[in-house]
């Protein structure tokens, strides 16, 4: 069979980023709760907040490992099949990738071992700052790859020689047009991936009747951010959108499957963009919402695909990706505020349909997180840095059994790496709990936080 050297680079890069972008996503999100349950313990006193933090922290534990040596995997493809890319935006990608290792990583790494191994051999009052410290250290991280992203879709503040990139302006390449829209939707994102892990691990061991004392504290921890947090997301990705229509228009219009420009656009629930006819098929649409929802004016204007001939990404991944985050934000909004009436209107316990829907939105974050990152990434297409370099102009010259070699080893590896993930905390989830009074008995702390929760 011919395999196209480009599209299985593409299709590397695609699934290694696609697979390390889990991780973090629960682990900066999930680093802040951490930090919530050390300070309401630290506060309250009371032992199920210890209780919560002993079994969450080994989760955070597990997805930091594997979210570090996926990263390293990642960075190194930008020299293996990408050298074009840092032959001539080296100068600004190298130093954004290591103020990400001096500022983030050195933080997290030091402080992690604190956070793990050091809660017996310090105050309760540093572990707290170390448990701070490492969620700090997590969004930095975010902070800075972000930037790097950001610019690549926005770029500013360089000067171009000779066709390489040098830095005009280290502020106004850090602070590019979408990079503060970027992060609030990342870090709003990563927050919702780890809340909706916490409710579905803990409605499964409700449902499970495995639950001990701290359970129902913690998945009311995690619907009371996710009440705030999923309709904040819709907020924040308004705003980004806006952008985005300012700064890529192409990837607005395949968003929205818009062909020709025109005002008064409406919005495309449903329906099959053709690329060959330069049309959506069976659109089912909401007139004059998506130039209502862009623009802000029922009447605003919004460019179609066919002024970006031979520019535009292809239509069809990131029309329906949108719509798939989109979806899956709703579906959030939904169960969390269901939870809420629940749990806080109503003062029950979740019943078992509550339960039950909330087990199933588990990995809900997850699937949020890909599909709008492919939103990001596919929409960017056909450039690696946004009018200035096309993807193509920087892949490395492989052959094509070399990269369909290793694509199928990183596919095999990351298929059996993600199984064992998932089936470690379903392990987790199902252990049996034991009573509160006699995890007290225990002398070991993190024995009794361990069979407590």
């Amino acid at each position: 069979m011919d395999f196209d050297p480009f599209v299985l680079a593409r299709a590397q890069f695609a699934a290694n980023i696609s697979f390390h972008i889990l991780f973090p996503a629960i682990t900066i999100g999930l680093g802040w709760i951490l930090f919530f349950f050390r300070l309401r313990y630290t506060l309250t006193g009371n032992q199920n907040w210890e209780y919560a933090y002993q079994f969450w922290v080994k989760i955070f534990a597990l997805s930091f490992a594997i979210g570090v040596v996926s990263g390293i995997t990642m960075s190194f493809q930008f020299g293996t099949n990408w050298p074009g890319f840092m032959d001539r935006a080296g100068n600004i990608a190298g130093p954004l990738l290591g103020y990400e290792v001096l500022t983030a990583f050195f933080l997290e790494a030091t402080f992690l071992g604190v956070m793990l191994f050091g809660k017996q051999r310090v105050s309760n009052r540093m572990h707290l700052i170390a448990c701070g410290l490492v969620a700090f250290g997590t969004t930095l991280s975010a902070f800075w790859i972000l930037s790097l992203n950001s610019w690549m879709q926005t770029p500013q503040g360089y000067v171009l020689e000779n066709g390489v990139f040098q830095v005009g302006s280290w502020l106004e390449i850090i602070f590019n047009p979408s990079f503060p829209y970027r992060l609030a939707h990342m870090l709003t994102a990563c927050l919702l991936t780890a809340a909706f892990l916490v409710i579905g691990i803990s409605a499964w061991r409700m449902r499970s009747r495995v639950d001990g004392p701290a359970t129902l504290m913690v998945f009311k921890t995690g619907v009371a951010i996710a009440m705030v947090a999923a309709p904040l997301q819709v907020v924040i990705g308004d705003l980004h959108g806006i952008n985005t229509l300012e700064h890529q228009p192409a990837k607005i219009a395949a968003i929205e499957g818009v062909w020709e420009t025109h005002r008064a656009v409406p919005f495309t629930v449903f329906g099959f963009p053709d690329e060959d006819t330069r049309t959506t098929r069976f659109a089912l649409e909401i007139p004059y919402a998506a130039s209502l929802i862009l623009t802000h004016d029922p009447n605003g204007e919004v460019r179609g695909l066919n002024e970006f001939a031979g520019a535009h990404p292809p239509v069809a991944p990131v029309f329906w990706a949108f719509r798939l985050m989109v979806g899956i934000g709703l579906l959030m909004i939904a169960v969390a505020w269901w939870a809420g009436w629940q749990l806080f209107r109503r003062k029950q316990k979740p019943g078992p349909w509550l339960l039950h829907a909330a087990s199933w939105m588990t990995f809900s974050g997850w699937v949020g997180v890909l599909a709008g990152w492919y939103v990001t990434e596919i929409g960017r297409q056909p450039w690696l840095i946004n009018g200035l370099m096309r993807t193509e102009e920087v892949v490395a010259d492989h052959g094509p059994g070399v990269m369909l070699g290793t694509f199928s080893a990183y596919m095999a590896l990351y298929v059996f790496v993600l199984v064992s993930y998932i089936a470690t905390l379903r392990y987790m989830a199902t252990k049996p709990a034991a009573s509160l009074t006699q995890s007290i008995r225990l002398q070991n702390p993190d024995q009794a936080a361990e069979g407590a929760l």
